[in-house]
């Protein structure tokens, strides 16, 4: 059994870790949230006394933290007697943390591909870069490292592995789609960090078809499905995570992800392309001062976390698997709907936190009863699906299976 956790990030998603960690601190013990403004995290240690969100009597406590600095979270982990670290901070950080958790034998887990802030879009798969080169160290040091564990990629991947284990005999194509159809009521904004937003859809959109690596243009390929709840909506084919890992971990030649933009989005963000203010590379003003255009663009739009309040609607996001089952082809949408309004209310987070935010404290909880603490480096497809699913179901993120036989709840 593994005991106390710390939360490394001071963001929307922080938020609704620390409230579903302390939801289940009977499980998870004392609860540590830290980033580089401590004034962040005291504000969610508040709402979390404020709305009651502690299970049992316990210990949450904020700190100060820059997780670059490898010294100084070994430091607090062994401070915090954390046996548990949720990191949710900036995926600049990812490397650092999971060498400090290395360290001192914590399990680690994330919710995002690592990114080193001076490249965009490296070579696929992207988990190689980085990730993957530490899995014989985490098998040696028997350290539970799990990859990728929000929603998508996340909840994702473990859809893909239901389907894959459970519902089909083989699988020709996985295709990922997400969908917000919620609206914030600003003039333009991004749900979760506008640096590593805008830095997904400036690179080449990587997909796996035919069992090869394809490229394509941001908004090039585009697909409209009639989804439950949410309606018709097209998608965009998208970069992102999940194809990197679910590409090499199952047996599938097609696998995609796709991405619901609204006009007003591609308008804004191709005029901010074509000028240039989506550039990572410095450049200097007539004064002489050397700036970063994409991080200019992020200090003047809106912090994610302050839509929250005013966010109405709801998220769509599953997977449309096809393949044969029985020797016939089968089609089977394993998806999610989430509400902001509904989000609001529990945690004091906008639906996009919600989705990324629960999935790793349900992760966790199976990290400490033993479960899921695998003693090595996974990605959440190489787990069983099931107490995932299950658990989210009683969590707030129900899973909901359409196939041939209906529409119904997923169930154990």
């Amino acid at each position: 059994m593994k005991k106390n956790v710390l939360i490394i990030g001071g963001g929307g998603v922080a938020r609704v870790v620390a409230h579903k960690c302390a939801q289940h601190n009977d499980t998870l013990g004392n609860i540590a949230i830290a980033s580089r403004s401590v004034a962040k995290c005291d504000d969610i240690v508040a709402s979390v006394l404020d709305k009651g969100s502690m299970k049992i009597e316990g210990r949450i406590q904020a700190f100060s933290l820059n997780a670059l600095d490898v010294p100084a979270t070994i430091k607090l982990i062994k401070e915090t007697e954390s046996e548990i670290v949720i990191n949710v901070g900036s995926a600049f950080v990812n490397m650092s943390v999971l060498e400090a958790c290395m360290e001192t034998g914590a399990a680690y887990l994330d919710t995002a591909i690592h990114e080193d802030p001076n490249k965009i879009c490296e070579t696929p798969p992207w988990y190689a870069n980085y990730e993957w080169k530490r899995r014989d160290a985490c098998k040696e040091k028997g350290i539970t490292a799990i990859l990728g564990v929000g929603f998508d990629p996340g909840v994702v991947n473990a859809y893909a592995a239901l389907a894959y284990n459970h519902y089909l005999d083989s699988v020709d194509s996985i295709d990922i789609i997400d969908v917000n159809a919620g609206s914030h009521g600003k003039y333009f904004a991004t749900n979760f960090d506008p640096e590593i937003n805008f830095r997904e859809f400036t690179g080449r959109v990587y997909s796996w078809q035919k069992s090869a690596w394809q490229e394509n243009k941001m908004f090039e390929v585009s697909r409209t499905d009639e989804l439950p709840v949410v309606g018709s909506q097209t998608t965009y084919m998208t970069g992102h995570d999940e194809v990197h890992s679910l590409s090499q971990n199952l047996d599938v030649p097609n696998v995609r992800f796709w991405m619901g933009f609204g006009e007003h989005y591609i308008n804004v963000f191709t005029v901010l392309k074509s000028l240039g203010l989506l550039s990572e590379q410095p450049v200097k003003t007539a004064e002489g001062l050397e700036v970063i255009p994409l991080k200019v663009v992020k200090a003047v739009l809106p912090d994610p976390s302050s839509l929250a309040p005013n966010y109405t609607g709801k998220t769509c996001i599953g997977d449309v698997v096809k393949g044969k089952k029985d020797g016939k082809d089968k089609e089977v949408f394993i998806y999610n709907v989430a509400d902001h309004k509904d989000a609001y209310n529990e945690v004091g987070s906008q639906g996009i936190s919600y989705t990324a935010g629960v999935p790793p404290v349900a992760a966790a909880i199976l990290v400490a009863n033993g479960t899921w603490d695998a003693k090595e480096m996974r990605n959440v497809e190489q787990l069983d699906p099931k107490p995932f699913l299950g658990l989210l179901n009683e969590m707030g993120l129900p899973t909901r299976i359409k196939d041939e036989d209906g529409d119904r709840l997923f169930t154990l």
